[in-house]
C-alpha cells in the first residue's frame, strides 16, 4: 500500500506561479513513476506530467510544456510541481499518481494504481 499527501494548492492571479508537492510513504520502489493529473469540473481527470525515479525521465502534456516543471527530491518519493504563468483554464483540482514500475510516460489515468486526494489549484483573471 501507498499513500501519498498532495499540498501547495491555492489561489493565485493570472501569471502567477504556484508549487505543489506530493510525500508518497509506505510500500514504494526504485522502479516506480509518480505523476500529475489534473480534473476541471465536469470533466475526465488529464495528464499533466510524471517522472520516472529510475533515472529522472520526466514527461509532460503539450498543455503545460514549458510552464510546468516536475521533479524528484534525491533518494525519496516526493515530488514537486512548479507551476508557472498560470492562467484561468489551468483551475482545476491537481492530483498525485503513484504506480510502481514506469512503462514511458503513462498518462492514462490507469496506469496508475495508487492516487492522493487532490489540492485545488484556481487562478483568476
Amino acid at each position: 500500500q501507498v499513500h501519498l499527501v498532495e499540498s501547495g494548492g491555492g489561489l493565485v492571479q493570472t501569471g502567477g506561479s504556484l508549487r505543489l508537492s506530493c510525500v508518497a510513504s509506505g510500500r514504494t520502489f526504485r522502479t516506480a513513476i509518480m505523476g500529475w493529473f489534473r480534473q476541471f469540473v465536469g470533466k475526465e481527470r488529464e495528464f499533466v506530467a510524471s517522472i520516472e525515479r529510475d533515472g529522472g525521465s520526466t514527461y509532460y502534456a503539450d498543455s503545460v510544456k514549458g510552464r510546468f516543471d516536475i521533479s524528484m527530491d534525491s533518494g525519496a518519493y516526493t515530488i514537486h510541481l512548479q507551476m508557472n504563468n498560470l492562467n484561468p483554464e489551468d483551475t482545476a483540482v491537481y492530483y498525485c499518481a503513484y504506480n510502481g514500475y514506469a512503462l514511458g510516460p503513462m498518462p492514462l489515468n490507469s496506469d496508475y494504481r495508487y492516487w492522493g486526494q487532490g489540492t485545488q489549484v484556481t487562478v483568476s483573471s
